[in-house]
C-alpha cells in the first residue's frame, strides 16, 4: 500500500446533516406531530409507522395519488392500441372473412381488448408507483438510527429532512422536543 493511500484511509470521513428523527410511543402523539410539523411549514418530511393509520395523510396534508390517473391513462393506451392492432390486421393487413364475419366484429374483440387493457394497466401502476415514490432507494439517511428498528415493531417516527427550505437543526429538533418525542437524534451521512 503506497503512503498516500495509507494518509488517506487514516482520514475521517466527512458528516453533514441528514435529518432529525424523533421517535413516539403511540398514534395520538405521532398524528399530534404530523399536525404540527404540517403547520410549520415543512416539505420535505415523513412518519414511519409499524401499521397504517388512518387519517394520517391529512395530517400529513397529503394528497390524492396520482397513480389512478396513470393506470387510467395506460388502460386508455392498451384498448387503444388492441382496437387499432385488431382494425389493421383483421381488415387491412390480412382480410379473410370467416363465416360471413365482418372485420371489426366487436365480439371477437373483447378478449384482445380486456387482456391488452389489463396488461397496460398493471405496468401503468408498477412503474407509476415506482417513479411516484421514488423508488428504487437502495439507501436512505434513517437507517443509520438503531431506534429506528422499532418503527416495525412499535415505535412511531417523524424526520425533517435536511433538505427542506425551512430546516435549521436546532429550531427542528426545538420544535419535535416540545412535541412530546419520547426520543430526538440528529442524523448525520457521510460526504
Amino acid at each position: 500500500m503506497a503512503t498516500s493511500e495509507r494518509a488517506e484511509s487514516k482520514r475521517p470521513a466527512k458528516k453533514k446533516v441528514a435529518m432529525v428523527l424523533a421517535e413516539f410511543n403511540n398514534v395520538s402523539d405521532i398524528m399530534h406531530a404530523a399536525e404540527k410539523v404540517r403547520d410549520q411549514g415543512y416539505k420535505n418530511w415523513d412518519t414511519y409507522t409499524p401499521f397504517p393509520i388512518h387519517g394520517m395523510d391529512g395530517a400529513m396534508g397529503l394528497k390524492d395519488s396520482k397513480l389512478g390517473w396513470i393506470v387510467l391513462v395506460m388502460a386508455c393506451t392498451g384498448i387503444s392500441i388492441g382496437f387499432s392492432m385488431m382494425m389493421y390486421m383483421n381488415g387491412i393487413d390480412y382480410p379473410i372473412i370467416i363465416g360471413g364475419k365482418p372485420a371489426d366484429a366487436f365480439p371477437s374483440m373483447v378478449p384482445v381488448l380486456f387482456e391488452l387493457t389489463i396488461l397496460f394497466s398493471a405496468f401503468g401502476a408498477v412503474f407509476g408507483m415506482f417513479h411516484l415514490n421514488r423508488l428504487p432507494r437502495h439507501h436512505h439517511p434513517v437507517f443509520y438510527s438503531d431506534r429506528f428498528r422499532a418503527a416495525s415493531d412499535d415505535k412511531f417516527f417523524l424526520s425533517v429532512e435536511a433538505e427542506d427550505p425551512k430546516f435549521s437543526e436546532s429550531s427542528v429538533k426545538t420544535l419535535l422536543e416540545s412535541l412530546h418525542a419520547s426520543f430526538v437524534e440528529v442524523i448525520e451521512e457521510e460526504v
